[in-house]
C-alpha cells in the first residue's frame, strides 16, 4: 500500500538530478571526521543510519573550505585537503547504496575562527570582532583581537577556495552542494549590513554586499558544471536589529537565483551574537513551536509567487508536519536533523504509515551539547538522547540489534525509560523478558515530566514509550505485572537468568521537619499529575529548581496564588536561578519571528510570582510554612505546599535485588544508578545493558 503521505514522497528532478522525497537530513557535525579532516570509517558508518532510513540528501555540518584558516570544531572535514576527495567518495558512495545524495554543508565560519584554532587572526568583510571573540577577551583578560579585513586578493582566494570545496565534492561523486550563508557565517558577513562595514565594490548597497556571494555561486557553477544543484542556506530574518531582514533577504535571494542558486534553505538567526541570544532561532528548545521558521518560508514563496524552491527548516518534528507544509505550498523540502538522529528510520516508517512507531525527537540538545563540549565536559562523537544506536554505529552499522547468542530468560524491574528502554531492546534481541512495575502507569519520571503543556515533545515521546510495550505485550513478547513492586521473594522462584534493576528515584523529604508528612504536603510532580484536584488556591512550591519553577508556572497560570521559596543564594551567571539552560520559555506574544526569550524565574516575575531565595524552610503547618531567611523567621500562608528539593537513587532496593541473578548478569541503570543523569544517561546505559546480556 502506498504511503498516506503523498507529497513528502514526491520525487523531484533539479537540473536533470533526481530525488526520491522530499526529506532531507539537516547538516549535523558528527566530531567523526580524521584530526586532518578527511572522511572516516565511522564516519560514513554513521551517516549510513541516515541514508538507510529513506532520507533524499544528507548534509554533513559546516565543512571547511580550509581547515588553516576557518575550523571552529575539533573534527571537522577540510575540503581544501589535497587527499579529500577519495575519503569523501567512501561517504558518496555509501550513500548511492541507498539511492540517497551525500552532500556537505561548505562553510567558512569567518571571524568566529579563534586565534587559538589557527595560529593567525581570523578574516572577514570587515576589520570589527563578533561578540564571541569581546567575550573570550573579556574572560582572558586580554586584548580584543580584531579580525583581517579580506582585501581584493584574499577575496579572490577564498572565492576559489569555495569553488574548489564544490569540485571535490563532485570528484567524489556528489552532484548537490549546500553554500553555508547564513547564522552569521562568512557569506552572510558580506551580506549582512550587521558585520559589513566596507566602502569599496563589496559594501554599502545590498548588490555590493551580494557581490562576494554572486562571485562564489558563480565560480562554483563553473567549476560543477550544469548538473551540479547548488543549494544556499540562508537566515530569512537575522533578527539583529541592524541586520539582515526579511525584506532585504527577498531581495537578496533573487540576485542569487539569478545567478545560479538552484534552491534555498531556509533558515533564521546567528550563531554568537548577543550572547547567543538569535541562536535559538536556527537551534530551538523543547518550548518554542514546532515548524518555528516555516513562516518564513511562506512568506518567500508569496514574494516570489512560489516560483523558487525552497527547503523549510527548524523543529519540523514529524512526517505529518512535513506533509502539511509542502502540500500547502510553503516549501519543497524539509530539513530535519534532531529528529532524524532521533529516529534515522523516520522516512521509512512514515511510507510504511507505521507514525505511531517513530521516535520522538525531545529537542532537549544533548546532541549539541556533545559537540562542542568545553573544560572537564569536552567534545564527543555525536549522539542522541533517545536513539541510543546513534553513539554505537561503529558497532552497529545497520542499526540492526545482534541476535542473542543464547537466549536467557530476563527480569526487567521498573517501567520508566531506562527500564522500557531495556525491555524493547532484550525483546529485539531475542530475550525472554519479564517487566515489573510497581504503579499503574508506564514511564516513571517522563510522567511527570510530561505533565506541563508546553512539554509537547515529552508528551509525544511518553505516549511512543507506552505504545511500543503494549505492542509488544499484546504480541506476547513481554511478561507485564503492573502494581507489583519485585522483591527478591518474587524473583527468586522465577530463576531469571540477568536482571535490569531499573528502580528509578525517589524524592527528597527531609523527615526532620516539623509537620513535613502532613496532608497538605506532596511532591510538586505528584500536584501535576496524581494530585491536581487537591491542590489549593494559595500553594508554596519549596525548591527553585525546574521541577519547582513548571509547577509554579503552571498552577499560576490555574489562577492560583504561588511563591517559591530556595534555600540557596541567587547567584551570577547568564542561566542563574532559571533552571537548566534547555528549560528557557519563550514569549510567543511578540511578533511573528521575533520572540523574546525568558527563563522560568523570569516568567514567574511576570505572573507575580514571588522567589525567595535563601529562604529554608523550618516548619509545615495546616495553613502554611515556616521559614527562616538572614536569620529571621516569617510564616508564609499556604493551602498546599509542594516539595521539589531534588531526589535521590533507590538505593535499598536496587541492592536488595542484586543477587537475583548471577552477579555479573545484574543491571543497574537509569536514575538508580545516577541521579541528574538525565533522559540521555539513562536510554543509553539501559540499551547498553541489554546489548551485553
Amino acid at each position: 500500500m502506498a504511503s498516506n503521505y503523498t507529497h513528502l514522497f514526491a520525487p523531484i528532478k533539479i537540473r536533470g538530478v533526481d530525488f526520491k522525497n522530499r526529506i532531507i537530513l539537516a547538516p549535523p557535525s558528527p566530531n567523526l571526521a580524521s584530526p586532518d579532516g578527511l572522511v572516516t570509517s565511522q564516519f560514513v558508518d554513521w551517516f549510513r543510519m541516515f541514508a538507510r532510513g529513506g532520507a533524499s540528501i544528507l548534509y554533513v555540518g559546516n565543512s571547511s573550505i580550509d581547515i588553516t584558516e576557518c575550523k571552529d570544531e575539533e573534527c571537522q572535514l577540510d575540503l581544501a585537503n589535497p587527499h579529500c576527495a577519495l575519503p569523501l567518495s567512501w561517504y558518496s558512495e555509501m550513500a548511492k547504496e541507498y539511492d540517497c545524495h551525500a552532500s556537505l554543508e561548505v562553510n567558512h565560519n569567518g571571524k568566529d575562527t579563534t586565534f587559538e584554532a589557527v595560529g593567525h587572526l581570523p578574516f572577514s568583510s570587515s576589520a570589527i570582532p563578533g561578540d564571541s571573540e569581546k567575550m573570550r577577551a573579556a574572560m582572558e583578560g586580554r586584548e580584543v583581537r580584531i579580525p583581517i579585513e579580506m582585501d581584493q586578493a584574499k577575496i579572490d582566494e577564498t572565492v576559489m577556495k569555495y569553488a574548489n570545496a564544490c569540485y571535490n565534492m563532485k570528484r567524489a561523486g556528489m552532484d548537490v552542494a549546500l553554500l553555508h550563508g547564513g547564522h552569521g557565517n562568512l557569506l552572510a558577513q558580506f551580506t549582512s549590513p550587521h558585520y559589513n562595514k566596507r566602502t569599496d565594490k563589496y559594501g554599502g548597497s545590498l548588490e555590493n554586499r551580494a557581490r562576494f556571494a554572486v562571485e562564489v555561486v558563480e565560480k562554483t557553477r563553473e567549476l560543477c558544471g550544469d548538473n551540479f544543484v547548488i543549494d544556499y542556506r540562508i537566515s530569512a530574518d537575522e533578527i539583529i536589529g541592524d541586520g539582515m531582514h526579511i525584506d532585504e533577504t527577498i531581495k537578496l535571494m533573487k540576485i542569487l537565483r539569478d545567478h545560479g542558486v538552484d534552491m534555498f534553505n531556509v533558515s533564521a538567526g546567528l550563531h554568537s551574537e548577543g550572547m547567543m541570544a538569535f541562536m535559538s532561532y536556527w537551534l530551538q528548545g523543547y518550548t518554542m513551536s514546532r515548524g518555528f521558521n516555516v513562516h518564513w518560508a511562506r512568506k518567500i514563496k508569496d514574494a516570489f509567487q512560489g516560483d523558487i524552491l525552497l527547503t523549510a527548516v527548524g523543529s519540523i518534528t514529524h512526517p505529518d508536519l512535513a506533509e502539511e507544509y509542502i502540500s500547502s505550498g510553503y516549501c519543497d523540502f524539509v530539513a530535519m536533523c534532531r529528529p532524524l538522529m532521533a529516529d534515522p528510520e523516520m522516512p521509512r516508517k512514515a511510507a510504511q504509515n507505521r507514525p505511531e512507531d517513530i521516535r520522538p525527537c525531545l529537542r532537549c540538545n544533548a546532541c549539541a551539547m556533545r559537540l562542542g563540549g568545553q573544560g572537564p565536559n569536552g567534545p564527543k562523537e555525536m549522539n542522541c538522547a533517545v536513539n541510543p544506536f546513534s553513539g554505537l554505529t561503529r558497532l552497529l552499522k545497520e542499526t540492526d540489534l545482534p541476535p542473542a547468542v543464547n537466549k536467557k530468560k530476563v527480569a526487567v524491574v521498573g517501567g520508566g525509560v531506562a527500564g522500557l528502554t531495556a525491555v524493547s531492546t532484550l525483546v529485539e534481541r531475542g530475550h525472554c523478558v519479564t517487566l515489573y512495575e510497581k504503579s499503574d502507569v508506564l514511564g516513571g519520571q517522563i510522567v511527570p515530566a510530561a505533565a506541563p503543556p508546553v512539554k509537547v515533545d515529552m508528551k509525544a515521546y511518553l505516549k511512543y514509550l507506552q505504545t511500543q510495550i503494549t505492542k509488544l505485550v499484546k504480541a506476547g513478547r513481554v511478561r507485564l505485572f503492573m502494581n507489583t513492586e519485585a522483591t527478591p521473594g518474587i524473583l527468586a522462584p522465577e530463576g531469571y537468568d540477568a536482571v535490569v534493576i531499573a528502580v528509578g528515584s525517589e524524592p527528597i523529604i527531609p523527615r526532620s521537619i516539623p509537620g513535613i508528612g502532613k496532608p497538605n504536603v506532596m511532591w510538586a510532580a505528584d500536584a501535576e499529575t496524581k494530585y491536581i484536584d487537591k491542590v489549593g488556591s494559595k500553594v508554596v512550591v519549596v525548591g527553585a529548581g525546574d521541577v519547582g519553577m513548571e509547577a509554579a508556572i503552571d498552577f499560576a497560570s490555574q489562577g492560583k496564588k504561588v511563591e517559591i521559596i530556595d534555600i540557596l543564594e541567587r547567584g551570577g551567571g547568564f542561566f542563574s536561578g532559571t533552571g537548566s539552560p534547555s528549560s528557557m520559555y519563550y514569549d510567543e506574544n511578540a511578533p511573528e519571528g521575533y520572540y523574546r526569550r525568558q527563563s522560568l524565574a523570569s516568567i514567574l516575575t511576570d505572573m507575580g510570582v514571588e522567589i525567595q531565595w535563601g529562604t529554608a524552610l523550618k516548619e509545615v503547618a495546616d495553613d502554611g510554612i515556616t521559614v527562616v531567611k538572614g536569620g529571621e523567621t516569617k510564616k508564609i500562608e499556604a493551602d498546599t505546599v509542594l516539595l521539589a528539593m531534588g531526589v535521590k537513587p533507590r538505593s535499598a532496593a536496587a541492592e536488595s535485588l542484586r543477587h537475583s541473578a548471577p552477579e555479573t548478569e545484574v543491571f543497574v541503570v537509569g536514575d538508580a544508578k545516577q541521579v541528574g543523569g538525565n533522559i540521555s544517561f539513562a536510554v543509553n546505559g539501559a540499551f547498553q545493558a541489554a546489548l551485553h546480556i
